[in-house]
């Protein structure tokens, strides 16, 4: 294997339908917020489960976007997680107003809801929940703090395409839901990102931000509009891609059913089992000995990467967010996961031997 997720095999089992795609936006000659983009726009949305999509430039944008849209502005706080790559803590510093970190459930690596009234102050904004590693968080548990609180969720799933917790698909919980589409999501183009949800109000706002705030071409209505639009190309990649989501999603569950069967070394820890709740984005294990376990596979062959080695708040370009509590689970974190290759053009010899590489490690 030469990565953790071969994308050349995975475009390769479409690659005609890709070529068509391609074509026809190229043959038809709009290629920028056109007739492909109002196509998947309204086919990811049923996918969601959800009113509407705006889509835009990237996963960051649909973060940034989403809490602008939300109300988010300049000196507000919403409260996120720091392990998950920085990606929210870029979006909020963009607009000026300050993350507020709590810590992660042990197990799940995802928000901890208990945490939730301790960080939560007039100043709160937004709550931003990531479904990391393809794991949706406690949604119902947040929802219901949120709701009483009176403060906006914004589900971050970048890394959660066609996950679904109680039948509601990943985005479809919050006033809004942030994607990314990245070559190597679940769901993944070239690059981009979309916005989701339920409120045609959040929505339309994001519609405008998305391109210098207009209301009307070359009449700017709302600050902090940009240029963030999804492409004609990526638009017809992602229809030709979305149909088949479905199934990549139940063949990374497999592997990774067959990783935690498989996996047995006692100092490795797989992530629980999971239902339709988790669509195995990345197989992320748990070891004490990280570091050593990753020269070990390297030296097998077997690729292995961490998914994320630093939290935001331990950023050297973030020197000013220290968190208020300490996040003893998020640190441990960062200290011990490690990434092993899922992807669905993996065959079960490829996952026999990254199982075999974990196990043959001596303590």
């Amino acid at each position: 294997m030469k990565a953790i997720n071969d994308l050349l095999r995975h475009n390769a089992s479409i690659a005609p339908l890709i070529s068509q795609a391609v074509d026809r936006v190229i043959a038809r000659g709009w290629y920028i917020l056109g007739p492909e983009v109002q196509a998947f726009e309204q086919a990811f949305a049923v996918h969601c489960g959800t009113a509407g999509c705006a889509a835009v430039a990237n996963g960051t944008d649909a973060l940034e976007l989403a809490l602008r849209a939300l109300g988010v502005a300049a000196e507000g706080e919403v409260i996120t997680v720091a392990n998950a790559g920085g990606y929210c803590t870029a979006a909020i510093l963009a607009i000026g107003a300050r993350p507020v970190y709590v810590d992660i459930q042990p197990d799940m690596m995802t928000l901890d809801p208990a945490l939730l009234p301790a960080a939560c102050s007039a100043r709160t904004k937004a709550i931003v929940v990531t479904h990391l590693y393809g794991r949706m968080a406690d949604m119902p548990r947040v929802l219901e703090f949120a709701a009483a609180a009176g403060v906006p969720v914004l589900e971050d799933c970048a890394q959660a395409h066609g996950a679904s917790q109680h039948g509601r698909r990943a985005g479809s919980w919050g006033r809004a839901g942030a994607f990314s589409f990245y070559p190597t999501k679940n769901l993944g183009a070239l690059g981009d990102g979309a916005v989701v949800g339920n409120d045609p109000a959040v929505l339309a706002r994001v519609r405008q931000l998305r391109q210098y705030g207009w209301g009307r071409k070359y009449e700017s209505e709302l600050r902090g509009g940009r240029n963030s639009r999804l492409d004609e190309l990526q638009a017809a990649i992602l229809l030709a891609k979305l149909p088949f989501l479905d199934g990549w999603n139940a063949r990374r569950r497999s592997i990774s059913a067959r990783y935690r069967q498989r996996i047995t070394h006692p100092l490795v820890t797989c992530p629980p089992a999971a239902g339709d709740d988790f669509v195995a984005h990345l197989f992320v294990v748990r070891a004490k000995q990280r570091d050593a376990l990753r020269r070990h596979l390297a030296a097998a062959g077997v690729p292995a990467d961490v998914h994320y080695p630093i939290p935001d708040h331990r950023q050297a370009a973030w020197p000013d967010l220290a968190p208020s509590a300490a996040l003893p689970e998020t640190e441990r974190a960062a200290r011990e996961v490690l990434t092993l290759p899922c992807f669905p053009e993996m065959d079960e010899s490829e996952v026999d031997l990254v199982c075999a590489a974990v196990n043959d490690r001596s303590p």
